[in-house]
């Protein structure tokens, strides 16, 4: 019978898409500092990133609709490059809230407050020290 073998064991989690390390060797890899981004640091950036970079992105996008229906419908005669620098500005400004995205999460386990301007400095910081730093052998 297909699937009734006895090394086969049934994943719990994780993405489905292989086998998966166990679980004692997932942990001392991301608790270790030299491992990378903890997952809840990365959950926090994801966050911040969506938010700081898609909302100006959509309404740089939205410039471009908003324009049209304006100027198609006779309301309003705007010219292209009015159109072109609004909206070059708004995704000027997603560009902005990816950095911001990510310099501002917090590093603790704590999730620090809202919008994270304190975590800035520190996070600035620890890329500085990070970039003077060699790097670890493996």
């Amino acid at each position: 019978m297909a699937g009734k073998g006895k090394n086969r064991s049934r994943s719990t989690g994780g993405s489905g898409l292989g086998p998966q390390p166990p679980a004692s060797l997932n942990k001392s890899r991301r608790s270790s500092p030299q491992g990378g981004i903890p997952d809840y640091v990365a959950n926090r950036m994801a966050r911040r990133v969506a938010l700081a970079t898609g909302i100006p992105s959509m309404m740089g996008m939205g410039t471009f609709v908003a324009s049209y229906l304006l100027v198609s419908k006779g309301i309003l005669d705007i010219p292209p490059g009015v159109t072109l620098v609004t909206s070059g500005g708004f995704f000027l400004l997603g560009l902005l809230g990816l950095s911001y995205g990510v310099l501002s999460a917090s590093w603790e386990p704590s999730a620090g407050s809202r919008l994270g301007f304190e975590q800035i400095g520190v996070n600035v910081q620890r890329l500085r020290s990070s970039l003077k730093r060699p790097p670890a052998e493996s």
